[in-house]
Protein backbone atom coordinates (compact mmCIF):
# COMPACT_ATOMS: atom_id res chain seq x y z
CA UNK A 1 0.00 0.00 0.00
CA UNK A 2 1.85 3.27 -1.09
CA UNK A 3 3.09 5.00 1.66
CA UNK A 4 1.58 3.33 4.35
CA UNK A 5 4.28 0.35 3.35
CA UNK A 6 1.50 -2.49 4.16
CA UNK A 7 0.81 -5.21 1.84
CA UNK A 8 -1.76 -8.01 2.57
CA UNK A 9 -1.48 -11.31 0.97
CA UNK A 10 -4.57 -13.70 0.53
CA UNK A 11 -2.37 -16.54 -1.66
CA UNK A 12 -3.01 -19.27 0.79
CA UNK A 13 -6.39 -17.82 2.62
CA UNK A 14 -8.42 -20.63 1.42
CA UNK A 15 -6.95 -23.54 3.48
CA UNK A 16 -8.40 -27.09 2.39
CA UNK A 17 -12.20 -25.43 1.99
CA UNK A 18 -12.95 -26.63 -1.89
CA UNK A 19 -13.99 -23.99 -4.19
CA UNK A 20 -13.28 -21.33 -2.05
CA UNK A 21 -12.25 -18.90 -4.89
CA UNK A 22 -15.36 -19.36 -6.83
CA UNK A 23 -17.32 -18.95 -3.56
CA UNK A 24 -15.71 -15.34 -2.85
CA UNK A 25 -16.22 -14.24 -6.41
CA UNK A 26 -20.10 -15.11 -5.79
CA UNK A 27 -19.50 -12.89 -2.65
CA UNK A 28 -18.59 -9.68 -4.66
CA UNK A 29 -21.93 -8.12 -4.75
CA UNK A 30 -22.70 -8.52 -0.79
CA UNK A 31 -18.93 -7.33 -0.52
CA UNK A 32 -19.57 -4.24 -2.32
CA UNK A 33 -23.31 -3.43 -0.69
CA UNK A 34 -21.45 -3.36 2.76
CA UNK A 35 -18.78 -1.02 1.40
CA UNK A 36 -21.58 1.09 -0.04
CA UNK A 37 -23.27 0.77 3.41
CA UNK A 38 -20.42 2.02 5.55
CA UNK A 39 -19.92 4.76 3.37
CA UNK A 40 -24.07 5.98 3.40
CA UNK A 41 -23.57 5.48 7.25
CA UNK A 42 -21.08 7.23 7.77
CA UNK A 43 -22.34 10.13 5.79
CA UNK A 44 -25.65 10.28 7.21
CA UNK A 45 -24.48 10.48 10.92
CA UNK A 46 -26.16 7.11 11.29
CA UNK A 47 -25.16 5.88 15.22
CA UNK A 48 -21.98 3.50 15.22
CA UNK A 49 -20.60 4.88 11.85
CA UNK A 50 -18.58 7.61 14.06
CA UNK A 51 -15.15 5.56 13.92
CA UNK A 52 -15.23 6.80 10.23
CA UNK A 53 -14.68 10.28 10.38
CA UNK A 54 -12.23 10.46 13.02
CA UNK A 55 -9.03 10.72 11.20
CA UNK A 56 -10.43 14.28 9.81
CA UNK A 57 -11.03 15.54 13.60
CA UNK A 58 -9.93 18.61 14.65
CA UNK A 59 -7.34 17.63 17.74
CA UNK A 60 -6.74 21.15 19.19
CA UNK A 61 -8.56 20.43 22.13
CA UNK A 62 -7.03 16.82 22.54
CA UNK A 63 -3.63 18.19 21.95
CA UNK A 64 -4.14 21.09 24.43
CA UNK A 65 -4.80 18.40 27.13
CA UNK A 66 -2.22 16.44 26.37
CA UNK A 67 0.33 19.13 26.60
CA UNK A 68 -1.35 19.76 30.17
CA UNK A 69 -1.12 16.35 31.10
CA UNK A 70 2.70 15.83 30.04
CA UNK A 71 3.66 18.40 33.18
CA UNK A 72 2.32 16.06 35.74
CA UNK A 73 4.34 13.76 37.54
CA UNK A 74 1.98 10.58 37.13
CA UNK A 75 -1.27 10.06 35.45
CA UNK A 76 -4.10 7.54 36.76
CA UNK A 77 -6.17 6.52 33.71
CA UNK A 78 -10.16 4.56 34.95
CA UNK A 79 -11.36 2.84 31.98
CA UNK A 80 -12.57 -0.69 30.70
CA UNK A 81 -13.18 -1.75 27.45
CA UNK A 82 -12.94 0.20 24.93
CA UNK A 83 -11.87 3.27 27.19
CA UNK A 84 -8.72 0.96 28.23
CA UNK A 85 -7.06 -1.50 25.77
CA UNK A 86 -6.49 1.28 22.78
CA UNK A 87 -4.34 3.20 25.59
CA UNK A 88 -2.38 0.62 26.18
CA UNK A 89 -2.17 -0.65 22.30
CA UNK A 90 -0.89 2.49 21.39
CA UNK A 91 1.91 3.37 24.29
CA UNK A 92 3.03 -0.49 23.62
CA UNK A 93 3.35 0.29 19.60
CA UNK A 94 4.33 3.98 20.14
CA UNK A 95 6.58 4.78 23.06
CA UNK A 96 9.61 3.36 23.62
CA UNK A 97 9.87 0.10 25.49
CA UNK A 98 9.32 0.47 29.46
CA UNK A 99 8.31 3.54 28.54
CA UNK A 100 7.52 3.84 32.40
CA UNK A 101 10.90 3.77 33.41
CA UNK A 102 11.62 7.45 31.50
CA UNK A 103 13.11 10.06 34.19
CA UNK A 104 10.87 13.45 33.11
CA UNK A 105 8.14 11.44 31.37
CA UNK A 106 4.80 11.51 33.76
CA UNK A 107 4.17 7.65 35.11
CA UNK A 108 1.49 5.96 33.35
CA UNK A 109 -0.69 3.81 35.12
CA UNK A 110 -4.24 2.31 33.66
CA UNK A 111 -6.94 1.22 36.42
CA UNK A 112 -9.23 -1.21 34.26
CA UNK A 113 -10.00 -4.08 35.79
CA UNK A 114 -11.46 -3.47 38.99
CA UNK A 115 -8.90 -5.79 41.61
CA UNK A 116 -8.88 -4.46 44.86
CA UNK A 117 -5.05 -5.39 44.78
CA UNK A 118 -4.36 -3.62 41.60
CA UNK A 119 -6.66 -0.37 42.50
CA UNK A 120 -4.47 0.11 45.79
CA UNK A 121 -1.02 -0.73 44.14
CA UNK A 122 -1.32 1.93 41.57
CA UNK A 123 -2.43 4.49 44.60
CA UNK A 124 0.97 3.32 46.30
CA UNK A 125 2.61 3.82 42.87
CA UNK A 126 1.49 7.58 42.76
CA UNK A 127 2.13 8.20 45.99
CA UNK A 128 4.18 11.52 46.75
CA UNK A 129 3.79 12.34 42.85
CA UNK A 130 1.76 15.23 41.42
CA UNK A 131 -0.97 13.49 39.77
CA UNK A 132 -3.68 13.87 36.93
CA UNK A 133 -6.75 11.63 37.41
CA UNK A 134 -8.76 10.53 33.77
CA UNK A 135 -11.85 9.05 33.85
CA UNK A 136 -13.35 7.92 30.81
CA UNK A 137 -17.16 6.28 30.19
CA UNK A 138 -19.21 7.55 27.86
CA UNK A 139 -22.43 6.98 29.68
CA UNK A 140 -20.91 7.55 32.98
CA UNK A 141 -22.04 4.47 34.17
CA UNK A 142 -19.64 1.93 33.81
CA UNK A 143 -19.54 0.48 37.18
CA UNK A 144 -15.68 -0.51 36.99
CA UNK A 145 -14.76 3.02 36.02
CA UNK A 146 -16.98 4.77 38.24
CA UNK A 147 -15.86 3.31 41.53
CA UNK A 148 -12.60 3.36 40.93
CA UNK A 149 -12.60 6.90 39.89
CA UNK A 150 -14.77 7.78 42.92
CA UNK A 151 -11.57 5.81 45.05
CA UNK A 152 -9.03 7.70 43.55
CA UNK A 153 -10.63 10.84 43.97
CA UNK A 154 -10.63 10.42 47.39
CA UNK A 155 -7.71 9.15 47.93
CA UNK A 156 -5.21 11.08 45.76
CA UNK A 157 -2.92 13.17 48.19
CA UNK A 158 -4.34 17.33 47.10
CA UNK A 159 -6.01 16.14 44.46
CA UNK A 160 -8.48 19.01 43.09
CA UNK A 161 -11.11 19.49 40.06
CA UNK A 162 -8.17 21.35 38.20
CA UNK A 163 -6.06 17.76 38.28
CA UNK A 164 -8.97 15.79 36.52
CA UNK A 165 -9.67 15.20 32.84
CA UNK A 166 -13.14 13.36 32.24
CA UNK A 167 -13.41 11.90 28.69
CA UNK A 168 -17.41 11.32 28.03
CA UNK A 169 -20.73 12.11 26.09
CA UNK A 170 -20.81 15.50 24.84
CA UNK A 171 -24.16 16.45 26.55
CA UNK A 172 -25.37 14.01 28.67
CA UNK A 173 -24.49 11.43 31.64
CA UNK A 174 -22.57 11.61 35.18
CA UNK A 175 -19.47 12.70 34.03
CA UNK A 176 -20.71 15.35 31.64
CA UNK A 177 -22.96 16.66 35.02
CA UNK A 178 -19.91 16.67 37.14
CA UNK A 179 -17.66 18.48 34.62
CA UNK A 180 -20.12 20.83 34.57
CA UNK A 181 -20.94 21.52 37.77
CA UNK A 182 -17.42 21.08 39.42
CA UNK A 183 -14.70 22.78 36.64
CA UNK A 184 -12.63 19.88 36.05
CA UNK A 185 -11.22 19.27 32.40
CA UNK A 186 -13.34 17.74 29.97
CA UNK A 187 -12.65 16.03 26.19
CA UNK A 188 -15.96 14.39 24.55
CA UNK A 189 -16.73 11.28 23.25
CA UNK A 190 -18.60 11.83 19.57
CA UNK A 191 -22.27 10.26 20.33
CA UNK A 192 -22.15 7.87 17.09
CA UNK A 193 -18.41 6.61 18.02
CA UNK A 194 -18.54 3.04 20.21
CA UNK A 195 -16.34 2.41 23.35
CA UNK A 196 -14.26 -0.19 21.20
CA UNK A 197 -14.21 1.91 18.48
CA UNK A 198 -12.92 4.95 20.14
CA UNK A 199 -9.20 4.35 19.88
CA UNK A 200 -8.52 6.96 17.39
CA UNK A 201 -10.70 10.00 19.39
CA UNK A 202 -9.58 11.42 22.64
CA UNK A 203 -10.28 8.27 24.90
CA UNK A 204 -6.88 6.53 23.08
CA UNK A 205 -5.04 9.89 21.39
CA UNK A 206 -4.81 11.97 24.49
CA UNK A 207 -2.58 9.53 27.24
CA UNK A 208 -0.34 8.85 24.18
CA UNK A 209 -0.05 12.08 23.03
CA UNK A 210 0.92 13.32 26.77
CA UNK A 211 3.43 10.57 26.69
CA UNK A 212 5.17 11.54 23.77
CA UNK A 213 3.41 9.54 20.13
CA UNK A 214 2.63 11.95 17.38
CA UNK A 215 -0.86 11.61 17.43
CA UNK A 216 -1.31 13.38 14.54
CA UNK A 217 0.62 11.09 12.31
CA UNK A 218 -1.46 8.55 13.50
CA UNK A 219 -4.67 9.98 12.09
CA UNK A 220 -2.64 11.06 9.03
CA UNK A 221 -2.12 6.68 8.93
CA UNK A 222 -5.93 6.32 9.01
CA UNK A 223 -6.68 9.06 6.59
CA UNK A 224 -4.13 7.92 4.25
CA UNK A 225 -5.95 4.11 4.43
CA UNK A 226 -9.73 5.53 4.62
CA UNK A 227 -8.47 7.15 1.11
CA UNK A 228 -7.20 3.96 -0.16
CA UNK A 229 -10.25 2.21 0.96
CA UNK A 230 -12.93 4.32 0.18
CA UNK A 231 -14.99 3.83 -3.51
CA UNK A 232 -12.82 0.43 -3.93
CA UNK A 233 -15.83 -2.22 -3.75
CA UNK A 234 -14.01 -5.32 -5.09
CA UNK A 235 -12.62 -7.59 -2.75
CA UNK A 236 -9.89 -7.80 -5.43
CA UNK A 237 -8.63 -4.38 -4.78
CA UNK A 238 -9.97 -3.45 -1.20
CA UNK A 239 -7.96 -6.05 0.82
CA UNK A 240 -10.11 -5.01 4.27
CA UNK A 241 -13.38 -6.45 1.74
CA UNK A 242 -11.48 -9.41 1.28
CA UNK A 243 -10.84 -9.89 4.42
CA UNK A 244 -14.15 -9.74 5.70
CA UNK A 245 -15.38 -11.94 2.91
CA UNK A 246 -12.44 -14.63 3.73
CA UNK A 247 -13.64 -14.32 7.54
CA UNK A 248 -17.33 -14.78 6.49
CA UNK A 249 -16.97 -18.00 4.81
CA UNK A 250 -14.43 -19.57 6.96
CA UNK A 251 -17.12 -18.98 9.74
CA UNK A 252 -19.74 -20.47 8.21
CA UNK A 253 -17.17 -23.29 6.70
CA UNK A 254 -16.80 -24.51 10.63
CA UNK A 255 -13.71 -22.63 11.66
CA UNK A 256 -15.30 -20.34 14.17
CA UNK A 257 -12.05 -18.78 14.98
CA UNK A 258 -9.40 -16.35 13.99
CA UNK A 259 -6.03 -15.95 15.36
CA UNK A 260 -4.33 -12.52 14.91
CA UNK A 261 -0.24 -13.55 15.48
CA UNK A 262 1.73 -10.39 15.33
CA UNK A 263 5.63 -11.13 15.45
CA UNK A 264 6.50 -8.06 17.27
CA UNK A 265 6.30 -7.31 20.80
CA UNK A 266 5.31 -3.96 20.08
CA UNK A 267 1.92 -5.48 18.99
CA UNK A 268 0.81 -7.75 21.19
CA UNK A 269 -1.37 -5.24 22.60
CA UNK A 270 -2.71 -4.84 19.56
CA UNK A 271 -3.59 -8.10 18.73
CA UNK A 272 -5.57 -7.82 22.59
CA UNK A 273 -7.32 -4.90 20.97
CA UNK A 274 -8.46 -6.41 17.76
CA UNK A 275 -10.34 -9.19 19.93
CA UNK A 276 -12.65 -6.94 22.01
CA UNK A 277 -12.97 -4.99 18.68
CA UNK A 278 -13.40 -8.15 16.54
CA UNK A 279 -15.41 -10.54 19.49
CA UNK A 280 -17.74 -7.71 20.23
CA UNK A 281 -18.71 -6.59 17.50
CA UNK A 282 -19.32 -9.81 14.85
CA UNK A 283 -20.33 -12.05 17.66
CA UNK A 284 -24.24 -12.34 18.32
CA UNK A 285 -27.63 -13.67 16.98
CA UNK A 286 -25.76 -17.39 16.85
CA UNK A 287 -22.84 -15.90 14.52
CA UNK A 288 -19.86 -14.85 14.42
CA UNK A 289 -15.57 -16.05 15.10
CA UNK A 290 -13.94 -16.25 18.09
CA UNK A 291 -10.60 -13.58 18.05
CA UNK A 292 -7.49 -15.48 19.37
CA UNK A 293 -4.52 -13.53 20.27
CA UNK A 294 -1.19 -15.01 20.15
CA UNK A 295 2.39 -13.62 19.80
CA UNK A 296 5.05 -14.27 17.32
CA UNK A 297 7.66 -15.90 18.30
CA UNK A 298 6.48 -16.78 22.16
CA UNK A 299 3.47 -18.91 20.93
CA UNK A 300 5.79 -20.91 18.45
CA UNK A 301 6.44 -22.74 21.77
CA UNK A 302 2.83 -22.97 22.98
CA UNK A 303 0.14 -22.92 20.65
CA UNK A 304 1.06 -23.74 16.95
CA UNK A 305 1.45 -27.43 17.78
CA UNK A 306 -2.49 -27.19 18.03
CA UNK A 307 -2.55 -24.81 15.33
CA UNK A 308 -0.93 -27.34 12.95
CA UNK A 309 -1.98 -30.74 14.19
CA UNK A 310 -5.44 -29.84 16.28
CA UNK A 311 -8.30 -29.54 14.75
CA UNK A 312 -8.80 -27.56 11.31
CA UNK A 313 -11.15 -25.14 12.73
CA UNK A 314 -9.26 -21.65 12.77
CA UNK A 315 -8.13 -18.80 10.45
CA UNK A 316 -4.92 -17.38 10.87
CA UNK A 317 -3.90 -13.79 10.29
CA UNK A 318 0.50 -13.44 10.28
CA UNK A 319 1.72 -9.86 11.18
CA UNK A 320 5.17 -10.00 9.44
CA UNK A 321 7.93 -6.48 10.23
CA UNK A 322 10.11 -6.05 7.61
CA UNK A 323 12.13 -3.29 9.27
CA UNK A 324 12.45 -2.84 12.94
CA UNK A 325 13.28 0.04 15.29
CA UNK A 326 16.36 -1.54 17.00
CA UNK A 327 18.26 -4.16 15.92
CA UNK A 328 20.95 -6.95 18.07
CA UNK A 329 23.43 -8.69 16.33
CA UNK A 330 24.82 -11.75 17.81
CA UNK A 331 28.24 -12.25 18.78
CA UNK A 332 30.67 -14.89 17.63
CA UNK A 333 30.43 -18.33 18.87
CA UNK A 334 34.50 -18.92 19.68
CA UNK A 335 33.90 -21.52 22.71
CA UNK A 336 34.46 -25.12 21.49
CA UNK A 337 31.52 -26.64 23.69
CA UNK A 338 28.97 -24.30 22.37
CA UNK A 339 29.72 -24.98 18.53
CA UNK A 340 26.78 -26.27 17.61
CA UNK A 341 25.35 -22.65 18.02
CA UNK A 342 28.15 -21.37 15.84
CA UNK A 343 25.01 -21.09 13.05
CA UNK A 344 24.25 -18.12 14.84
CA UNK A 345 27.32 -16.29 14.70
CA UNK A 346 27.09 -12.98 13.54
CA UNK A 347 22.93 -13.33 12.68
CA UNK A 348 20.51 -10.85 13.95
CA UNK A 349 17.47 -11.33 16.28
CA UNK A 350 15.33 -9.37 14.18
CA UNK A 351 16.44 -11.60 11.20
CA UNK A 352 15.52 -14.82 13.17
CA UNK A 353 12.23 -13.27 14.28
CA UNK A 354 11.45 -12.52 10.44
CA UNK A 355 12.34 -15.95 9.55
CA UNK A 356 10.31 -17.13 12.80
CA UNK A 357 7.16 -15.70 11.36
CA UNK A 358 7.42 -17.12 7.78
CA UNK A 359 8.22 -20.41 9.39
CA UNK A 360 5.04 -20.46 11.12
CA UNK A 361 3.32 -19.31 8.17
CA UNK A 362 4.66 -22.38 5.87
CA UNK A 363 4.23 -24.62 8.46
CA UNK A 364 0.45 -24.11 8.77
CA UNK A 365 0.04 -24.03 4.50
CA UNK A 366 1.66 -27.48 4.77
CA UNK A 367 -1.11 -28.51 7.24
CA UNK A 368 -3.90 -26.96 5.17
CA UNK A 369 -4.59 -24.28 7.34
CA UNK A 370 -6.05 -21.12 6.17
CA UNK A 371 -3.39 -17.96 6.26
CA UNK A 372 -3.41 -14.80 5.37
CA UNK A 373 -0.43 -12.22 5.28
CA UNK A 374 0.14 -8.67 6.56
CA UNK A 375 3.09 -7.62 6.39
CA UNK A 376 4.58 -4.01 7.91
CA UNK A 377 7.56 -1.70 5.84
CA UNK A 378 8.41 -0.65 9.62
CA UNK A 379 5.61 -0.02 12.87
CA UNK A 380 5.73 3.92 13.02
CA UNK A 381 2.48 6.72 13.54
CA UNK A 382 1.38 6.63 10.44
CA UNK A 383 1.64 2.60 9.97
CA UNK A 384 -0.32 2.00 13.16
CA UNK A 385 -2.60 4.48 11.81
CA UNK A 386 -3.64 2.56 8.83
CA UNK A 387 -3.40 -0.73 10.38
CA UNK A 388 -6.13 0.29 13.27
CA UNK A 389 -8.45 2.07 10.27
CA UNK A 390 -8.02 -0.84 8.22
CA UNK A 391 -9.28 -3.43 10.76
CA UNK A 392 -12.31 -0.97 11.92
CA UNK A 393 -13.28 -1.10 8.74
CA UNK A 394 -13.05 -5.03 8.05
CA UNK A 395 -14.93 -5.84 11.54
CA UNK A 396 -17.69 -3.56 9.99
CA UNK A 397 -18.04 -4.90 6.73
CA UNK A 398 -17.33 -8.52 8.04
CA UNK A 399 -20.70 -7.18 10.75
CA UNK A 400 -22.61 -6.80 7.37
CA UNK A 401 -22.01 -9.86 5.98
CA UNK A 402 -23.20 -12.21 8.41
CA UNK A 403 -26.50 -10.04 8.42
CA UNK A 404 -25.89 -7.84 12.44
CA UNK A 405 -25.25 -4.88 13.64
CA UNK A 406 -21.30 -4.56 14.76
CA UNK A 407 -22.01 -1.38 16.31
CA UNK A 408 -24.24 -2.84 19.42
CA UNK A 409 -23.33 -5.07 22.53
CA UNK A 410 -26.31 -6.58 23.73
CA UNK A 411 -24.86 -9.29 25.53
CA UNK A 412 -22.67 -6.96 27.52
CA UNK A 413 -25.56 -5.31 28.99
CA UNK A 414 -27.16 -8.19 30.75
CA UNK A 415 -24.09 -8.70 32.66
CA UNK A 416 -24.04 -4.88 33.26
CA UNK A 417 -27.36 -5.08 34.61
CA UNK A 418 -26.64 -7.70 36.86
CA UNK A 419 -23.57 -5.99 38.31
CA UNK A 420 -25.77 -2.87 38.96
CA UNK A 421 -28.66 -5.18 40.86
CA UNK A 422 -26.67 -6.94 42.76
CA UNK A 423 -24.35 -3.67 44.16
CA UNK A 424 -27.49 -2.06 45.60
CA UNK A 425 -28.89 -0.11 42.41
CA UNK A 426 -32.69 0.42 42.97
CA UNK A 427 -33.56 -0.02 39.54
CA UNK A 428 -31.62 -2.94 38.66
CA UNK A 429 -33.22 -5.24 41.94
CA UNK A 430 -35.31 -7.37 40.05
CA UNK A 431 -32.00 -8.24 37.83
CA UNK A 432 -30.28 -8.71 41.02
CA UNK A 433 -32.54 -11.43 41.81
CA UNK A 434 -32.39 -13.82 38.50
CA UNK A 435 -28.88 -13.49 38.98
CA UNK A 436 -28.57 -14.85 42.07
CA UNK A 437 -30.99 -17.85 41.24
CA UNK A 438 -28.89 -18.28 38.20
CA UNK A 439 -25.71 -18.50 40.13
CA UNK A 440 -26.79 -21.13 42.18
CA UNK A 441 -27.14 -23.02 38.99
CA UNK A 442 -23.06 -22.10 38.42
CA UNK A 443 -22.15 -23.17 42.19
CA UNK A 444 -24.63 -26.42 42.52
CA UNK A 445 -22.63 -29.80 42.87
CA UNK A 446 -19.85 -28.20 44.01
CA UNK A 447 -16.55 -30.48 45.02
CA UNK A 448 -14.62 -29.37 47.82
CA UNK A 449 -11.21 -30.00 48.81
Amino acid sequence: MGGLGISFSFGCSSGLSKGFGSRLASLTEAVSEASSWIEAGASSGQSGFGWYDLPEQDTSGIEDAARWLSGYEAIIHAGIGGSALGNLMLHQALLPMYFNERPGVPKFYLADNPDPEKTAAILEMARGRKTALIGVSKSGATAETMSQFLWFRSKLEGIADGDILVITDPSGGVFRAYANAGGCRSLEIPPSVGGRFSVLSACGLVTAGALGADIRAVLEGASEMKNFLRGRKSPEDNPALKLAAVSYLHSIDGRPMTVLMPYSSRLETFAEWFAQLWGESVGKDGVGSTPVRALGAIDQHSQVQLYTEGPDDKLYTIIGLDSRGAEVELPEVTDESLSSLSYLSGRKLGEMLGYEAASTASALVKAGRPVVWIELGRLDPRTLGGLIFFYEYTTAAAGRLLRINPFDQPGVEQGKRYTYGMMGREAYKADAEEANELFKKVKSGALKI
